[in-house]
Order: C-alpha cells, then sequence, then structure tokens
C-alpha cells in the first residue's frame, strides 16, 4: 500500500503513513456509493489523485500556521492528501455538490485528519481569508483569480508571496497569458516519474 507515496516522501511518521493507506482503502469503498472519482479511473487512485495532489508539497512547503482554501474540491482533492502531508496547516475545503463534500469528511473523520473543515456551496459566500487557494482543474486561472482574490490574505507566512495553485495539464500558454498576471508553470516531472505527470502542470499566480 501507499508504494509510491514511500517512495517520494519517505520522512512520514506512522500516523501519516496509517493514514495514506486508509484514504487509499476507503476512497474506493465511498466511491462505490457515491461517485466522486470515475470508475475507470478508481484503480490509479494513488498517482492520479493522492499523489497529483501531494505535487504540492513538492512545489511549497506550506509553514505551520497556514490557511488553505480548496476550491471545488469533489471528493476531497488535492486538500485532504494535503491536510495528512501538512497537520499544521488548515484546510477548507469548498465544493457545490454536498455529495461529495460528505464522502471527504467522513474520510476525514474516519482517518483522524482534524486540520480541515468544510463548506457546501459557492465559494463567493465564503468571507474568510487564506494565505492560499488550491485547485484542481476546476476552471481557467484568470476565472480563478476574479473568485478567489477576495478570500487570499495580505499577511505573509511563507517563503513564496500569498496567491494560487492549481493544478492543470496541457498547454496552459494562452490561459497563462490570459490571466493577465505574471504566473509560474511548474512541470510535475520535475518531481514524479509516472507517465500520467507527462502533461500535467502545477500553476503558481501570486497575487501579493
Amino acid at each position: 500500500m501507499a508504494e509510491y507515496i514511500d517512495k517520494y516522501f519517505p520522512k512520514l511518521t506512522e500516523k501519516q503513513r496509517r493514514q495514506f493507506e486508509m484514504i487509499e482503502k476507503l476512497y474506493p469503498e465511498w466511491n462505490s456509493k457515491i461517485n466522486v472519482i470515475s470508475r475507470k479511473d478508481i484503480e490509479n487512485l494513488e498517482v492520479n489523485h493522492i499523489l497529483h495532489s501531494l505535487a504540492i508539497g513538492k512545489f511549497i512547503h506550506f509553514t505551520p500556521g497556514t490557511r488553505i482554501l480548496d476550491f471545488g474540491t469533489g471528493g476531497g482533492f488535492p486538500g485532504v492528501p494535503l491536510a495528512i502531508l501538512f497537520p499544521d496547516v488548515h484546510f477548507h475545503l469548498v465544493d457545490r455538490t454536498g455529495k461529495k463534500l460528505k464522502v471527504a469528511d467522513e474520510i476525514t473523520k474516519a482517518c483522524e485528519i482534524r486540520n480541515v473543515s468544510f463548506m457546501h456551496g459557492d465559494v463567493a459566500e465564503c468571507k474568510e481569508k487564506f494565505d492560499f487557494v488550491v485547485s484542481r482543474a476546476v476552471m481557467p486561472q484568470k476565472d480563478l483569480l476574479k473568485i478567489c482574490r477576495k478570500n487570499i490574505s495580505d499577511d505573509q507566512k511563507n517563503a513564496l508571496p500569498n496567491g494560487l495553485i492549481t493544478l492543470k495539464g496541457g498547454d496552459l500558454s494562452a490561459e497563462v497569458a490570459a490571466s493577465g498576471r505574471p504566473s509560474e508553470v511548474i512541470d510535475i516531472t520535475n518531481y514524479f516519474s509516472e507517465d500520467f505527470f507527462k502533461e500535467k502542470k502545477i500553476v503558481y499566480t501570486p497575487v501579493n
């Protein structure tokens, strides 16, 4: 279990290893009841969903006390894997689909992941401030920035300026140019060698 996570994150605590092993078991069980991951893709859970989410943790090591908003989290990606990786960071997971959030909520309770909170609804209704917004292929960077800018705090805690960090794929040059702000595009193959990551990118847009 969790062979790829152990490969790339060898310094995890026993508790973290146990939590990753648990989510690898629990997501397929829940997915058979409530579809949060494509039925064809659930067997690739560790690489395509958990490890993919953890790429953000290779790009930036969040300082303890950092607050993260996971916009459009669905069943909990990237927020749940990142919450295991960074137990001293708070993750607020927001999605419009209540049944998907229920899966993430039940899984975090079962795994005793305590640094998460949930909001069912539109992020426009969220008034809280966060250091970073993270998201996985929800919408173009320009649109995400427009919606989430109000939620990004001016207070700096981390080595990188506060901003938006997204997981995306393919040629992003036009999308990044359209965002109207300087962005950094990082190949996930810098961190992980599996074929799945060949076209996968992290896009970081600082806001402050």
